[in-house]
Parts: C-alpha cells; structure tokens; sequence
C-alpha cells in the first residue's frame, strides 16, 4: 500500500486482513491511477482548471444554481471550517445528514479536500440506527441539515464519541453557512493516497448490524472510469436526474460521481415521488434518469402522456434502474410508454456501483447484461466451482472495486478465493448474459430500498403485545418484495387490524419508515426444529 495521507490511522488500521481481500484487477488503461490521488481535484478542481468552471454543474427546484467554479467556492469554505474551526485531520470520519440537495454535495467534496471519510446517512434513518453508525465507524464530527437535527442529536446523546455536530440550512450563528462567510474560498486538498479510505457507506446484513463498506478514493475513480463511459455513454451536455439519496452509492453514482466525470449537470430533489420525479424531468429538460424499476412502473402512463423522451420530442434519453430486480414487464412497460429501452444494473454498496449491465442496443428482456468493462463475473456452485450455462448458482465477481468491511467477520462470507460473492441467485445463459433468480440470503430488497429481517424482527419483539415475530419479503408486484411480519401475540391482545396498524406504526417509528412490515399475519406459533431453531423457509412456502 501507498504511504498513507491519513493522521488518524482507524481507516486503514481496521482493513480487512489481506488474504481476506478480493482480488482487485486493473487491465483497462483508464484505471491505471497515480499513488497519490483524491477524487475532489480529479472530480471538480480539474473542471475549474480546465476552463470549464462557469459550466452549469448543480441545480434544485428551489431556483439555485452552482456552476462548477461555485461548488469548488463552497466545498473549499467548507474545507476550511473543518480544519480551521472544528479540528478535523485526515482519516478522520465525518458523518453527512441531508436530503438530496447542493449542500450535501459540497460537504461531501469538502471531506474529500481535507483528506477525511465521508459517512453519508439516510435521511429517513433514526437516532437508534444513527448510533449504531457512529460507534461502528467511531465518527466524531457530522455536518447535518438543520431539518435532519433531531435524530442526530438523539444519537448523540447517547454515543458522545460524536462530539462536534454542526447545521446547516438556517441562519445560526454558528451554523455552517456563518462559519463559511468567514473562510477564504481556497484551499490545498490534501494529498490523499490513492488507496487511502475515503468513504465508508453502510449496509444492513441479515443480522440487521449494519456493516460499513470501505472505499478508497482510486474506487471512486474506477467506479467513473467503467459503467459510465462503456455502457451509460453520457456527454458534457446531459441533464442527470434521479430518486436515490445521495447516501445510497447508487445514488451517489448517478447523481454526482458519473454527471461531473464528463462536466455534466445534475438536478438533485429533494423529494422524488414518480409525480415530483416526471414534473422535475420536464421542468429541467432532463436528458439521463437515475430510479429504481419501481419508480419507473409506476412513471410509465403519465410518461407517455407527457411527452418526455426524446422519441416523443421530449428531452429524456437515457433510462438507468438498479437497486432491484427490473422485471421484463416493467421494461416493456417503460418501452412502450417512451420508446426508451432502460440500461438494467446490477451493482452493490459492496462494489460501489453497477457491474453488470448492457447498453440500450444490447439490452434483452429478463437479463441483467453482461460483465462491465474492467470486472469478471461468473456464475458458481456451493464449491466455489463455475457452473455450465442455464444452471442455477452464486453470483460472483471480481474488478477494481470489491468488498472490504470495516472490522467485520463477515467479511469472509462476502469474499471468497479472490471473488465477491454478492448474496445473489442468477443463472448465465448460452450468450453470456446473467439472469437474477433471487436473493441467497435473507435480505428483503422492497423499491429498492435493503431491509435485514431481524431488525425488523428486534423491534417488534420490544412492543408489549408481541410475543414471537418472524419477518421474510414476499413478493410484491409493485415493490418487487414487501415485508411481511408473522406475530404471535401475548394473551389479551387481539389478532385484529387495530393491532396490525399499532405494530406498524410502531415499527415505523422505530426505524427508517420504509422498513415497516406491509403485511402482518397472526400465527399461533411458528415453526421451529425440535432445537427451537426458526424455519423460515416454512414461512416462504405455507403447507
């Protein structure tokens, strides 16, 4: 490994042992990085460098614009602030709160400058789940939303570790905005090792601990250097859009990284419905749409009605899903609504973005794709051994990004002789491409969002009523998979709907609300092997 840039060694010094790493493959020419690199100067100082600074860069509903050169003023000032005034040194973790919006992505290129670990979170994330966040990755600073404080402060209150917590989108004293007034918009970005951390993005397991996947500044350079210019094929001159937060790689991807690799533009909602989602597109002229293939099932008719691809005179061009399964009726649906054929992904938080897909022309009804450009991908048995075509296996792969979890055991599952082995189910047809089965694990996917049963399952177990729980996805024709939550109650509780809404709600306010069980179904017991062990697969196929 390069000398690292880091002070604060907690990044580097809680990687995965070395032989439970992947192997990391660098065959393409345009993933030969230098030692030293931060994604910042490669992302947004080279455009500024290079005479492109007045090119439109960010844009929100609410009327604001910042061209390249402006968000480089603002990340700077906001560099200046961690180090100045709130003592941040490199390897440090920031922890970042906010709906899609400018600022986010100014704080998140600030960290970047300063040689720091973003820790972006979900907006809809409560104080338990922010705390279980802060002691994993033992965050000590956070910029917030002012909108977002209150959880946050929850969290705090009980994980002080968390020590320096300040806010922005108000006219505080010494909120953010007051404290950047005062700073210089320059700055020396550190000078970051490559192979130096510089995002930690978390993803719950089936055991519902979440697990924080480390990346290095060179993955989110060879995230930009694959999918976006061998499959998605954008220009300078697109519009992107899109619904995932900025806290899903997904959506950081989509919405940042791969719009400003090429100088592009990018409209960042706040709040994106399908309504507010079609009303943005039009509004903005937007050219390339980021959203899970539920969104786009539900976009489908007013799409069509609306006029907004281009083979109806509309601006939209460019169709990417991902986060889910996209069922081939979904992708019918959207062809015939718009005559735009959707560019399926399949990526993970794991590998930072899409590493399986195919381009419009190469796009086939049921498929995923094939292997991106610069990673390797088979199908194989419970052996580890590749399985011939039209058989059923693990999905595994390998690439310049891949699995390091941040001090966690379960890194030996993910990784196994030199390949990530995403949790999926998926056969390989006779012309290379990947077909999804299921999922291998017990991980509800529901419009993209992932939900861990047994958290679900640990917060129902702590309301009054309820005895024993067991929680599974189901399908959903819509969701592709809603959760579904089978409770025993105590006695003198109703089996009703009464009850029903009551641990919905309270699910729902408990954790992140899309995590609440849809479907209830009351069971008088579950079913067990004679050990006490649950068997969930019986609750999958009653009878």
């Amino acid at each position: 490994m390069t000398a690292s840039a880091h002070l604060d060694s907690f990044a580097r010094d809680h990687l995965p042992p070395a032989d439970q790493q992947p192997e990391f493959i660098f065959e393409l020419p345009e993933l030969q990085f230098p030692e030293r690199l931060n994604c910042a100067t490669e992302l947004l100082d080279r455009h500024v460098a290079e005479g492109r600074g007045e090119r439109v860069c960010l844009r929100a509903p609410d009327g604001l614009v910042w061209t390249y050169a402006e968000l480089q003023r603002q990340a700077n000032r906001i560099a200046r602030v961690l180090v100045d005034e709130l003592g941040v040194v490199p390897g440090n973790r920031v922890l970042l709160r906010a709906a899609n919006k400018p600022m986010l992505v100014a704080c998140w290129f600030a960290v970047m400058k300063v040689g720091a670990i973003a820790v972006a979170t979900m907006p809809l994330l409560r104080a338990r789940e922010l705390g279980q966040i802060i002691e994993k990755a033992r965050v000590t600073h956070a910029l917030c939303d002012v909108a977002l404080r209150a959880e946050l402060d929850g969290a705090a209150a009980q994980h002080p570790l968390l020590a320096r917590i300040v806010c922005f989108g108000d006219d505080a004293v010494d909120g953010l905005e007051a404290r950047m007034a005062a700073q210089p918009s320059a700055h020396d970005n550190v000078a970051t090792a490559g192979d130096d951390t510089c995002l930690l993005a978390f993803t719950s397991g089936t055991t519902g601990q979440p697990k924080a996947t480390m990346h290095f500044h060179r993955d989110v350079m060879a995230s930009c250097a694959c999918f976006p210019p061998h499959v998605l094929r954008a220009t300078l001159e697109d519009v992107f859009i899109g619904s995932p937060p900025l806290a899903f790689t997904f959506g950081l991807g989509g919405l940042t990284l791969f719009p400003m690799s090429v100088g592009a533009s990018t409209v960042l909602l706040e709040k994106a419905s399908p309504p507010e989602l079609l009303a943005a597109i039009g509004r903005f002229g937007a050219t390339v749409l980021f959203t899970a293939p539920t969104s786009y099932r539900a976009m489908a008719a007013d799409a069509k009605q609306r006029r907004l691809s281009v083979p109806l005179g509309g601006p939209l061009r460019k169709c990417v899903a991902a986060g889910e399964a996209l069922p081939a009726a979904t992708r019918q649906l959207w062809l015939d609504a718009t005559g735009l054929q959707i560019i399926d992904g399949i990526g993970a938080t794991e590998m930072l973005h899409i590493f399986i897909s195919a381009d419009e022309a190469h796009a086939r009804p049921g498929a995923t794709g094939v292997a991106v450009p610069g990673y390797r991908a088979c199908v194989m048995d419970a052996q580890g051994r590749p399985v011939p075509p039209g058989t059923i296996g693990s999905l595994a792969v390998k690439g310049p990004t891949g699995c390091r979890y941040l001090d966690d055991p379960r890194q030996a599952s993910y990784v196994r002789d030199g390949w990530n082995y995403t949790g999926d189910a998926y056969l390989q047809d006779a012309d290379g491409y990947f077909h999804y089965q299921s999922r291998t694990d017990d991980m509800i996917i529901s419009a993209g969002y992932n939900i861990a049963a047994a958290e679900v399952e640990e917060v129902l177990l702590t309301h009054p009523a309820v005895a024993e729980c067991a929680v599974i996805g189901v399908p959903d024709a819509e969701r592709g998979q809603i959760v579904k939550a089978f409770v025993v109650l105590r006695d003198a509780h109703a089996p009703d709907d009464v009850t029903a809404r009551a641990l919905q709600d309270f699910v729902k306010a408990a954790v992140a609300p899309y995590k609440y069980p849809r479907a209830i179904e009351f069971r008088s017991d579950l079913p067990r092997t004679e050990t006490g062990k649950l068997q969930r697969f019986r609750l999958r196929t009653p009878g």
